[in-house]
């Protein structure tokens, strides 16, 4: 397997496991700042670095059921949000392999 080496991002604003500062996310991979999680307000996501996905299961949410995974920090194992693998609406389908997270448990790294 070997060992896995952390991505650090070269961007203007980076958002960051609020926990470790582990680099997560560029700001400009934003697709939708309109989310809610557990915590509060929560951002849509084009792509997320340093995560490890957890099992795929479906939930009922406020759009409709969807299949989903949680992802976590690869670094302390925080939760800090989740994927989405499979929307059943058409309207929700964008969502499909974006991420979401959330913002409570971000922080701005730089």
């Amino acid at each position: 397997m070997g060992l896995a080496y952390n991505v650090y991002l070269n961007a203007k604003k980076i958002y960051g496991c609020k926990n470790c500062k582990t680099h997560l996310a560029d700001h400009d991979e934003i697709i939708s700042r309109n989310f809610r999680g557990q915590h509060g307000k929560a951002y849509l996501f084009n792509s997320c670095v340093n995560i490890q996905q957890g099992e795929a299961g479906e939930r009922n949410m406020t759009t409709g059921r969807h299949v989903v995974r949680d992802i976590a920090c690869r670094q302390c194992r925080e939760i800090v949000g989740w994927k989405y693998d499979r929307a059943y609406e058409s309207t929700e389908k964008y969502k499909e392999g974006k991420y979401i997270l959330e913002q409570e448990l971000l922080c701005q790294v730089s």
